[in-house]
């Protein structure tokens, strides 16, 4: 089946929507002195309700484990995250939030969703329920292929 014009442009658009929604907030986190890789790590720890290993981290953020240990690391030096030895495996490790990690995501939250405000400003419920499904059906798509 040929690609429609719809087709190739929903991607292309959807591709520049995603650079264009991350590099915006990314410039309004600056402020933070954390990189991309490095809030968008503290962001996925946070909605974990149980401490995750470094390998369920790594999945939930969508990195490979090398790239991951070098943030965490980072982070670490910072003080915002800590590892600690699963009892079970000696080879994994959980990883914590550190108390002063807790402000900075409340901050990273706060400038994210003045940002997602600003974004759906004039979007339609009914179309953004129209969109997240065909998102979902796309993303079933990619799971199978």
């Amino acid at each position: 089946m040929p690609l429609t014009d719809n087709q190739h442009r929903f991607g292309m658009q959807l591709a520049q929507m995603s650079r264009g929604w991350r590099a915006e907030l990314d410039r309004r986190l600056a402020g933070l002195n954390l990189s991309q890789a490095r809030w968008l790590v503290l962001l996925h720890l946070a909605r974990f309700e149980e401490a995750p290993t470094q390998r369920e981290l790594a999945q939930s953020v969508g990195v490979e484990g090398p790239t991951l240990a070098r943030l965490l690391d980072s982070l670490e030096t910072q003080g915002l995250v800590r590892r600690q030895a699963v009892l079970e495996d000696r080879r994994a490790k959980k990883i914590l939030l550190c108390p002063p990690a807790k402000p900075l995501i409340e901050q990273i939250e706060t400038i994210a969703n003045a940002l997602r405000i600003e974004l759906f400003t004039g979007v339609d419920e009914a179309d953004l329920q129209v969109c997240m499904r065909v998102h979902a059906k796309i993303l079933a798509n990619l799971e199978r292929s």
